[in-house]
């Protein structure tokens, strides 16, 4: 739930994993800082710069340098999307997480929306209204999603929808292993085995207009496959855990998700 009498989070961090998106950064981070202080008096702004090749690294050390809720930190080399997102859980500092991506397909100004649904669940996971994708984009998310949602039980709509908030508590719990497409997927597994309640809400998504995708591309899929299925094993393996007491989440402990 919300942590202060005015309805804001008590700190949050917001963190976009970079790649190749000078087009995009700066205006990107600009919104985060304006939406993030509608939400909280206790802000940081992350930036992971995955290796790029083009100047984000150079724009994301100027705004840095400008904006003082802003850091950069760098990757060298490329560590993959799932890299990516544990360096910037890791950077975190604050109570709150939230992330999305460095693309500009989200509109920030909808991050109010998301503090409701703290007052009955503990993570707010997005799904994407009318996806701005390709159409084979599209098919291959469906297939996923499809997959995942069997094997872990989920009723998540979309699983790797990039505009999700989570307490910091979750990453002080759980070790993070993909560094690919899975990490979506493993994070909320662990979080649903342990217990956390999650609810969820739409999002308006728009097409990119400046820089490429490239989480579509085959050897990201064979990755993500090879995860998938040790990830389904270490989940059997460790069996559902429950949570005894409050102090290590910020809701009420519950072995069922909002939807």
């Amino acid at each position: 739930m919300t942590d202060q009498p005015n309805g804001k989070l008590e700190s949050l961090t917001i963190f976009f994993p970079c790649y190749n998106e000078e087009g995009n950064v700066d205006r990107v981070i600009r919104a985060a800082v304006a939406a993030g202080k509608q939400v909280t008096d206790d802000l940081e702004v992350i930036i992971v710069n995955d290796g790029s090749k083009d100047r984000t690294a150079e724009l994301a050390d100027a705004l840095a340098a400008e904006l003082p809720e802003v850091r950069a930190v760098h990757n060298r080399p490329n560590r993959g999307y799932g890299g990516a997102l544990q360096r910037g859980f890791n950077e975190a500092s604050k109570k709150w997480i939230f992330y999305t991506d460095g693309d500009g397909q989200f509109d920030l100004a909808e991050l109010p929306r998301l503090l409701p649904l703290l007052e009955t669940c503990d993570i707010v996971s997005c799904y994407r209204i009318n996806r701005q994708d390709p159409l084979q984009r599209k098919l291959n998310a469906w297939a996923w999603g499809t997959l995942v949602k069997r094997l872990f039980g989920f009723r998540i709509r979309d699983v790797d929808c990039a505009f999700k908030l989570y307490p910091r508590t979750l990453f002080e719990r759980i070790t993070m292993q993909s560094t690919g497409a899975l990490i979506d997927t493993e994070i909320l597994a662990k979080a649903t085995n342990l217990g956390y309640r999650i609810g969820q809400i739409g999002v308006q998504h728009y097409p990119r207009t400046v820089g490429e995708q490239t989480g579509a591309n085959l050897k990201v899929i064979l990755k993500a496959f090879r995860e998938l299925f040790k990830l389904y094993r270490d989940i059997k393996h460790e069996g559902r855990q429950t949570t005894s007491t409050t102090a290590t989440r910020p809701g009420t402990p519950s072995p069922h998700q909002a939807s």
